[in-house]
């Protein structure tokens, strides 16, 4: 009778933690070779579009504040044009993304891979923050001038008074009224109180 010691396959030792520890990081790391890969390939292709639009950024009166006109770092690089407007790219990294918050969400202002047609449509945007701005600012000045809307205030002023004497009558008459009113529900009251007594009265009498 042969052994059968001889036909057991030993059993081989458990995989170690430090073994599974480290084929983790390895994952990680292949992972954040992509994520930097891919945020480097983002913020080079949003300087570019910077460097195009440069010339529009220099021409903003310096007194507007309101926009930013910088790239942002972390893991998804934007190009700030204003709080509330910035171009980002896609996930394929060459489709540039015009994005602005609104109180209905985020729409898009424009998607292109063409990045000087999404360099227009970003002047565009400039041009027209701008225009809104003089435009609020020549209206403030206009309604800082009486003088050139007197004449109107003149001539609605007589209309204004004639109406405000017959409210005024209107107003005197109708106090007038209620107080006879107020009178007679008195006097009614004081009637219904004292019906009693003066029916006694007339009793004896």
């Amino acid at each position: 009778m042969k052994d059968m010691g001889d036909k057991i396959t030993p059993i081989e030792p458990s995989r170690k933690l430090s073994d599974a520890i480290r084929d983790v990081k390895n994952a990680f790391a292949d992972r954040d070779d992509v994520i930097v890969e891919m945020r480097d390939a983002h913020r080079m292709r949003l300087d570019l579009l910077a460097t195009e639009l440069a010339p529009v950024f220099a021409d903003v009166p310096a007194d507007m504040d309101s926009f930013d006109f910088a790239v942002s770092s972390g893991l998804q690089p934007r190009l700030w044009i204003d709080s509330v407007s910035h171009v980002a790219m896609g996930r394929d990294r060459r489709t540039y993304r015009f994005l602005k918050d609104t109180r209905i969400g985020r729409v898009v202002l424009a998607e292109s891979s063409d990045m000087k047609a999404v360099a227009d449509t970003v002047t565009r945007y400039v041009a027209e923050r701008v225009v809104e701005r003089q435009r609020m600012m020549e209206g403030g000045m206009e309604s800082a001038m009486p003088g050139l809307h007197r004449p109107a205030v003149e001539e609605a002023e007589p209309p204004i008074q004639s109406e405000t004497r017959r409210n005024g009558w209107t107003t005197f008459f109708a106090g007038i009224g209620l107080i006879a009113a107020g009178a007679l529900v008195g006097l009614a009251v004081s009637l219904a109180l004292f019906w009693d007594r003066i029916a006694q009265m007339k009793i004896s009498f």
